[in-house]
């Protein structure tokens, strides 16, 4: 069969970034993250930092319009008085992963990619989570932060990432049926769940 791709999405604490790179690691391929951010400003010629800014994350007015804008694959618009608004942002990012999809496998973090490359016929979606308390002591690991300050951040980081999916998918961020596997990292652990995306893409014929 040919190429493939896996998407993580997950939740703050819940180790999907470490659980993605890893499989990446296992499988010889990349790992997209905010190597993202970076290839979106090569293809743009817009500052990096613009991209980071906006990255998973919605200015206070698009609130207000949240599911209006859902992405359906449409190409950069065309140049208006506000060159670097979030969704113009969005489509370099969902061009770039569209790029990507033509020419290699690889394993993506985030950027609503389950939805962006819903068509592609070898995609694997998977959501990564743990209980609140786990992810709150998971982040109290490596952090200075009181507890009450991690629980308000993690908090407001998953809150943000919800709103920012929902804009431009229409969709609930932390939906199972958005996805082909959702993993409790904290049951079972970081290295099961790569086994586990591993085995899932074994049994669809992608590895």
């Amino acid at each position: 069969m040919g190429g493939f791709i896996v998407t993580i999405a997950r939740g703050y604490g819940s180790g999907g970034r470490t659980i993605g790179k890893k499989l990446a690691e296992n499988l010889g391929i990349s790992c997209y993250d905010r190597e993202i951010l970076r290839l979106a400003s090569n293809d743009s010629g817009i500052n990096e930092a613009l991209f980071a800014k906006a990255d998973e994350k919605l200015k206070n007015t698009l609130l207000f319009k949240i599911a209006k804008n859902v992405y359906t694959g449409e190409d950069i618009p065309p140049d208006t008085d506000d060159v670097i608004n979030n969704d113009k942002l969005f489509r370099y990012q969902a061009k770039v992963l569209k790029e990507l999809a033509k020419k290699e496998s690889f394993v993506v973090i985030g950027r609503c990619a389950d939805f962006i490359l819903k068509d592609y016929p070898n995609l694997i979606r998977v959501f990564i989570y743990a209980p609140f308390k786990d992810c709150v002591n998971s982040e109290a690991a490596r952090s200075s932060l009181k507890l009450s300050e991690i629980e308000k951040y993690i908090k407001a980081v998953d809150k943000r990432r919800a709103e920012y999916y929902h804009y431009y998918t229409g969709k609930v961020w932390n939906d199972a049926r958005n996805y082909d596997l959702c993993l409790n990292s904290s049951a079972i652990g970081k290295e099961t769940c790569v086994t586990l995306i591993e085995k899932y893409m074994e049994l669809k014929g992608c590895k």
